[in-house]
Formats: structure tokens, C-alpha cells, sequence
């Protein structure tokens, strides 16, 4: 019995930084994303864009970063070099435009992965994410289980990527639906290295009578960042505050996957005419 699809576990990715192998060092988490793009009556399938999210503030101040593909063939794995800014200046990423929503996005060609032989996955925008609507329909809440995935504090094995899954559960999430907020929070605890995972809704057959049984699992959002707390010390002598310790609370804020759909949106927009499609 599975609770999370197997597949879901190969749109993650790694993100690293350095350009010597031997020095890199793996400072956040992405995952692949498919924005819905047509049907192909033809050959009985979508077509979908394809992007690596993360966030904004993995991507902040770099000039390209490095992520890592396990080999479809054998045990090895290979990190590909991905640039930021073109020669020209121009960021190559596209940043959600509010302050305060922390998802960036960047086109990926799948083709040359294909080629390249590497295994990898994504969610697919018109089946596997779930979004506030549908979260209203569906009548999701504080207590609904969630998973985790990422590579907290670089966690990275270098021959194969293997990612870590983490359990939790929604913690608040009722402002996010009744428009007061435009993130939520679980209880999950994340470290450096997590930022920019896939935040995944857990199916679950038990309901409480009156309520809907989640089915499936979705994509619901990415990890921001852990809320921290803050412990003071203070001077016996003096009765002063000496210093301030910031804990994890173990409450992570997740961005939503509308946010994630509006970033895409309008990185498809600014990137209109240039995007290979799969």
C-alpha cells in the first residue's frame, strides 16, 4: 500500500551551488512542474511546459546554480549546470511578482534530459495539484496529513539522489481559505536545504461523518521557510535581555499552489514564443 504516488518522489530535485564537484554544496530543493498546455488529439495526449520550481530566495544573488538527475539506466547520477542570468544580465528565472510570495520558476527543456537519459517526473498542472477552490469544495482543514519532500541540510548522496520524505499535518490553513492570508501552515518540521519542496496532501479513506474522504494525492504547495521562535536571556545582574536565541518552532509556512500557478503564468508570459513543449 502506497500513500504517496512512487513517481512523485522523481520531480524532485537538488539544488546545489559550486562549480568544483568536490566543493558543491546542495542549498535547496525543487520540484518539476507541467503547466497544462493542449491536447493532442492525435496521439491521445497534453502537452505541458515545463518548469523547475523553487524559491525566490533559493535563486536570490546567484549567477547559476547546479541540480542533480538520476541516471534511468544504472545507479549513477549527474549534476547539470543551469544559469541564472543570461550573458546579456537578464535574470533567466521569473519571481512571483508580490513581495511577500516567495516561488521563483525556470524553464527547463525536457527533451535534452530525454536524451541525456536521466529519470525524471512531474506534476501535471490539470491532475495533480490541488488549489484553494478545490480545497474549499473538498472541505480540507487543520489536521489533514501532509509529506514533506526535500533535502534537508544538504542531505545529498553523491553517486544518487534520494529524496527525504517527512510527515505532518495542516496546522492553520483557514485564513488561506477565506482570502486573509496567501500562504498556510503545517506541522512539519524543516531544515536549511528544505526550502522549495513540494508540500503533498496525504489521501485518506477515514472521514468523520459529514465529511469528504481525500481520494488522491495532490500537490498543495511549497515549503517557504520554518516559523522560528525566539528565547531571551537575561542578565541576573542587570534584568536586561544578553542574548536572543532563535529556535525552529517545527511550523513551516507553505506557499500555495495558486501562487505557484500565477509564477508560472507569468514566466509562460515573458517567455512567450520561446518555451519547448513536451
Amino acid at each position: 500500500m502506497a500513500l504517496l504516488p512512487p513517481f512523485f518522489l522523481d520531480t524532485v530535485v537538488a539544488i546545489g551551488v559550486g562549480d568544483n564537484p568536490a566543493e558543491r554544496r546542495w542549498i535547496g530543493t525543487g520540484f518539476l512542474f507541467g503547466k497544462f498546455v493542449e491536447k493532442v488529439p492525435d496521439k491521445n495526449e497534453n502537452r505541458y511546459q515545463f518548469w523547475l520550481i523553487t524559491n525566490k530566495h533559493v535563486f536570490n544573488g546567484l549567477r547559476a546554480v547546479y541540480i542533480k538527475f538520476n541516471s534511468a539506466q544504472d545507479t549513477q547520477s549527474k549534476d547539470y549546470k543551469v544559469p541564472l542570468v543570461a550573458e546579456n544580465g537578464c535574470p533567466q528565472w521569473v519571481g512571483h511578482l508580490s513581495n511577500t510570495v516567495d516561488v521563483a520558476a525556470i524553464l527547463l527543456n525536457p527533451g535534452f534530459l530525454k536524451a541525456e537519459g536521466r529519470q525524471f517526473n512531474y506534476f501535471r498542472s490539470d491532475s495533480h495539484v490541488m488549489n484553494k477552490e478545490k480545497m474549499r469544495t473538498i472541505g480540507i482543514t487543520e489536521g489533514d496529513r501532509v509529506f514533506v519532500l526535500g533535502f534537508p541540510m544538504g542531505l545529498v548522496a553523491e553517486e544518487r539522489q534520494y529524496v527525504i520524505c517527512r510527515g505532518g499535518c495542516i496546522a492553520r490553513i483557514r485564513d488561506f481559505i477565506e482570502n486573509r492570508a496567501s500562504d498556510f501552515l503545517v506541522d512539519a518540521t524543516i531544515f536549511p536545504g528544505n526550502s522549495g519542496g513540494p508540500v503533498i496532501l496525504c489521501p485518506s479513506a477515514l472521514s468523520i461523518t459529514g465529511t469528504n474522504a481525500i481520494e488522491k494525492a495532490d500537490l498543495i504547495g511549497i515549503v517557504k521557510a520554518y516559523v522560528p521562535y525566539q528565547d531571551v536571556a537575561v542578565s541576573q545582574q542587570t534584568q536586561r535581555p544578553r542574548v536572543i536565541f532563535e529556535e525552529n518552532s517545527g511550523l513551516t509556512a507553505v506557499e500555495s499552489v495558486d501562487s505557484i500557478i500565477e509564477t508560472v503564468e507569468l514566466a509562460a508570459e515573458h517567455l512567450k514564443g520561446e518555451l519547448p513543449q513536451q
